[in-house]
């Protein structure tokens, strides 16, 4: 639990997932620490949010599944080189999305399990979710070019959740206008974007 909830996180998707990241991680690394620190962040808040979502939204998110996916939606990073935050891979950082999914894909598949809802979160959190025409315009290495935005209640959630909370520096929650400073940088069309995700949870910071 984080400190200021009076809630714990729900057991059975939060350790599913820990087993998870440390299946494809198993050495004790800053990396290792980073991503399970950040994940959980991410998760405190997709739970703080959904709580106060409308309720017919707030109930129609099932919390373990919600907490599984906020747990792995960073799984790629280990995959990509961002020396910064430890992470000593081969593959471009924008890309680790897609690498996630492709990642608990091949993961599920190997044991029969159904993590689609998880890999789908990878895939669309970044940013406030990526055109195939962004991707085009911008020469990013993502294969092939498709739009990635997030669409259901909990891609939605994780995807806003995830932009208060940085991989790097104090790792603090950021104030809500800085977190639209950052989107701004990328142009009107994410922000907007970003308003929208706090429209449809009625969330105001």
């Amino acid at each position: 639990m984080t400190a200021g909830t009076a809630w714990e996180l729900p057991p059975r998707g939060m350790n599913a997932a820990v087993a998870i990241l440390r299946d494809f991680y198993p050495e004790e690394t800053p990396m290792r620490r980073l991503l399970e620190t950040h994940s959980r962040q991410v998760a405190v808040m997709a739970e703080e949010i959904r709580r106060s979502a409308p309720a017919p939204l707030r109930s129609a998110i099932d919390p373990e599944e919600l907490v599984m996916a906020a747990m792995l939606h960073d799984i790629g990073i280990g995959r990509c080189r961002a020396p910064s935050i430890g992470c000593f891979g081969d593959r471009d950082y924008i890309a680790h999305g897609v690498i996630g999914g492709a990642m608990l894909r091949e993961y599920a598949a190997a044991r029969g399990l159904d993590l689609e809802f998880c890999a789908r979160v990878c895939e669309r959190h970044t940013g406030s979710g990526l055109t195939r025409q962004e991707i085009l315009e911008e020469g990013l290495p993502i294969t092939p070019p498709r739009d990635l935005l997030p669409e259901t209640p909990p891609e939605k959630l994780i995807c806003l959740a995830d932009k208060f909370y940085s991989k790097s520096g104090a790792m603090e929650r950021k104030p809500l206008e800085k977190v639209r400073r950052s989107m701004a940088k990328f142009g009107a069309a994410p922000l907007a974007r970003f308003e929208a995700l706090m429209k449809f949870f009625d969330w105001r910071g």
